[in-house]
């Protein structure tokens, strides 16, 4: 069982206080001779150091008991080996490249240490002091460990903990990502490319097919392809008919209009990054005029319309985004069972304070501002920032999540990741602070952001989305796994300047690397099986052949007060009286945004009223109810690793698992009455994946956590019950916290 060893093979020192028997506690010569263990490495991986005994600790109390094993540090993975024999228990969920007990480089968040039962965080200045009796890593996917150096010989608890700090901590280079390594050595997967159905946005067809499916009116710009015209800039991207060529080389792609998404009515969304304000007059002005032509560009793609959007006026800045996220995660990282009942006093209250939340409130606020200029107005709308990948990134997929169906879907969804992240140049590399740099301001949890808010649209609309809750947790986990080169960069140009290595080898190695969305290098194909929803409403043929008549008469292009000028079939019938009509409200067209907060929200609140009225169509817009207690925790990715909140047998995954035996039945019965036995291979799969869930002991945790030896307690330890009883402030603070919990919808 467990195992304490020095590797004196002596007994414990009586002054150690141990819960485990003396016999338990004397080492053996059998045990002093035995191997460390390894895990099962992935190409191109390399052991740093490793120790042993070491004591993982358990999170349930402060009885400091665990399990002995060997911890070690390789160019990926802080990982610890058990000596007990693994369960038989067969893992539906299991991650093919690191394991429970795994923590990549890239996901460490902190690290503490444990010095005469003080916590203090570790610093470079630390590292080179004496080393801690006790470390604790806290991880950016919100696991916490604790592993207990005291066991171990000296020199070699130094040279784990100097290993472990340093290769987690300390700043790299970005060829030290372990995704190098792992290329060079990995075979590449040729069965992904064939059944890849992702849009990846990295050709000219790619583009112009997606034009062609949104029945967009722009170009395709391909001259940036060896970044001739700017690194800023996509390799291929879409921009309004009217810009010029001469207007792509003008500072650095700044300003110029990038197209997002064309609305079936003409008009079409829009994102740009700001040009810098400058104070000399001459600058200044060539700005100004610079600007102006953009504006008319984007108007003239539908009917001389535009509104225009500052970001940062109306949004927090990325560092608000940090510093919020930053509190909000806090509540979450719980070292023992103490801490998480001291901390849940005034859990709601704390939550609200962080304003975590509220940030997520504001983004699907804006982006219903946008939807109803794109669907209500039918106006086009131009979005900025300053670099222009950041927030409007976030923006500008939730629109499209909003009003296009086709986005809802699992390979819909990829592929506006593709388009609007990747080939918009989001900088993950700096943004996850993959490298470890010391430079906070560059660090922002954006694409996280983005993630919580798909999250709130898809638990208020579940059937709208092909994909699940469980997907959106595992693509935010997949955001700290060194190994996809989707999360790796900052930019096309840098993704492609760094593929263009000295050496053959390393080129070749470099362009074996995976994408996120080859899912098989992670689950088995039952585990991805849970990436699906049950509740998903599959568009029928007859569906679709009845929206193409409902588009014809849309009702609210019926209503446009532009409609009247829109331009006739007939060319130069009442050409000149059109055109001069065009001119004269071009400029009244052309606006920003009311910045009125009050106004915005009594028109974006009319508009969501409007909907709601309206027949529900989960193939249509589908729009997010921004009420206090609408928004709400993303429980699946923050409470699944803390034990004392998991409803064994309960939970939202039991009633989806219920839904899911149903859909099953219900598809096998479709097909026998098809004579076809089951009607596609997809169907056959959920069907498998709901029998297969049956015989696995559920929790809320499901399928992150399965049913352990967890010991069962009562719910809160009775030292602290007597000590909340004995303030008298216990019924206060319940008091106020139902208060807080019915203003943030938290359940």
């Amino acid at each position: 069982m467990l195992s304490l060893g020095s590797g004196a093979g002596k007994s414990a020192k009586p002054s150690f206080v141990s819960y485990v028997t003396p016999e338990e506690i004397k080492i053996t010569e059998k045990e002093n001779s035995r191997k460390e263990k390894h895990p099962d490495l992935l190409p191109g991986e390399v052991v740093f150091c490793s120790t042993s005994p070491i004591l993982k600790y358990t999170q349930d109390d402060l009885s400091q008991r665990g399990v002995f094993g060997t911890l070690l540090c390789t160019n990926f993975r802080i990982s610890f080996v058990s000596d007990e024999n693994p369960s038989e228990e067969a893992h539906l969920f299991k991650n093919k490249l690191y394991g429970e007990n795994d923590i990549p480089l890239t996901c460490v968040d902190h690290i503490y240490g444990g010095y005469d039962e003080k916590k203090k965080l570790i610093t470079g200045g630390l590292v080179r002091n004496k080393y801690p009796s006790k470390i604790i890593i806290h991880c950016k996917d919100l696991r916490v460990f604790q592993f207990s150096l005291t066991y171990a010989k000296e020199e070699e608890a130094k040279k784990i903990f100097q290993g472990i700090t340093h290769h987690s901590l300390e700043p790299k280079s970005l060829k030290c990502i372990f995704a190098f390594s792992y290329c060079e050595k990995a075979t590449p997967a040729p069965e992904m490319q064939k059944t890849h159905r992702t849009v990846m946005f990295d050709t000219v067809e790619d583009w112009t097919q997606e034009m062609k499916r949104t029945k967009g009116n722009c170009k395709v710009i391909s001259s940036n392809e060896n970044f001739g015209l700017s690194p800023m800039l996509p390799q291929f991207f879409i921009i309004p008919m009217s810009v010029l060529d001469e207007d792509l080389t003008n500072f650095q792609g700044k300003g110029l209009p990038i197209w997002c998404w064309s609305h079936h009515s003409g008009c079409a969304l829009f994102k740009t990054a700001s040009l810098p304000l400058m104070q000399e007059d001459g600058f200044s002005q060539t700005y100004k005029i610079y600007m102006e032509r953009m504006l008319n560009a984007v108007a003239q793609n539908h009917l001389y319309s535009v509104k225009t959007e500052e970001l940062s006026d109306t949004l927090p800045t990325i560092l608000d985004v940090q510093q919020s996220y930053s509190r909000f995660k806090q509540f979450f990282l719980i070292d023992n069972t103490t801490e998480f009942w001291l901390s849940d006093v005034k859990w709601f209250s704390s939550l609200e304070s962080s304003g975590w939340l509220d940030i997520i409130r504001q983004c699907l606020q804006k982006a219903v501002e946008v939807v109803e200029c794109l669907e209500k107005e039918n106006t086009n709308v131009l979005i900025m920032e300053e670099d222009g990948s950041d927030l409007c990134c976030v923006i500008s997929s939730l629109v499209q999540l909003m009003i296009d169906p086709y986005f809802r879907t699992l390979a819909g969804f990829q592929s506006l990741v593709q388009k609007e992240w990747v080939a918009g140049g989001h900088s993950f590399l700096d943004r996850c602070n993959h490298l470890h740099q010391k430079d906070k301001e560059c660090q922002s949890p954006v694409f996280l952001l983005f993630l919580e808010c798909v999250w709130q649209l898809l638990q208020q609309h579940g059937p709208a989305f092909q994909f699940s809750e469980t997907y959106l947790t595992v693509l935010s986990d997949s955001l700290y796994v060194p190994i996809f080169s989707t999360f790796l960069f900052n930019s096309a140009y840098q993704r492609s300047s760094t593929g263009k290595a000295e050496s053959p080898q390393a080129q070749r190695g470099l362009l074996n690397c995976p994408t996120v969305w080859d899912w098989s290098l992670q689950f088995e194909r039952r585990a991805q099986d849970l990436f699906t929803n049950p509740l998903y409403a599959e568009k029928t043929k007859l569906d679709k052949s009845l929206r193409k008549t409902y588009r014809a008469k849309h009702q609210r292009q019926l209503s446009l007060p532009s409609s009247a000028f829109k331009t006739t079939s007939k060319k130069g019938f009442f050409k000149e009286e059109t055109d001069s009509l065009k001119k004269m409200l071009r400029v009244k067209r052309i606006s920003r945004w009311l910045h009125s907060p009050d106004s915005a929200q009594a028109s974006t609140r009319e508009f969501y009223e409007a909907w709601q009225r309206k027949p529900l169509d989960y193939h249509g817009v589908v729009l997010p109810c921004l009420d206090g207690p609408s928004v709400r925790v993303w429980m699946q990715r923050y409470l699944r690793w803390i034990h004392e909140v998991q409803i064994f047998g309960g939970g939202a995954i039991t009633v989806m698992s219920k839904l899911a035996d149903l859909a099953g039945e219900v598809q096998e019965l479709r097909g026998e009455l098809d004579r076809q036995g089951c009607q596609t291979d997809s169907n056959h799969r959920r069907a498998a994946a709901s029998r297969g869930r049956s015989s696995v002991r559920l929790s809320s945790a499901f399928p992150f956590v399965t049913s352990r030896a967890w010991s069962y307690k009562p719910a809160i330890p009775t030292s602290l019950l007597q000590s909340l009883m004995i303030t008298g402030t216990m019924a206060h603070r319940h008091d106020d916290d139902a208060e807080d919990a019915e203003a943030l919808g938290v359940v």
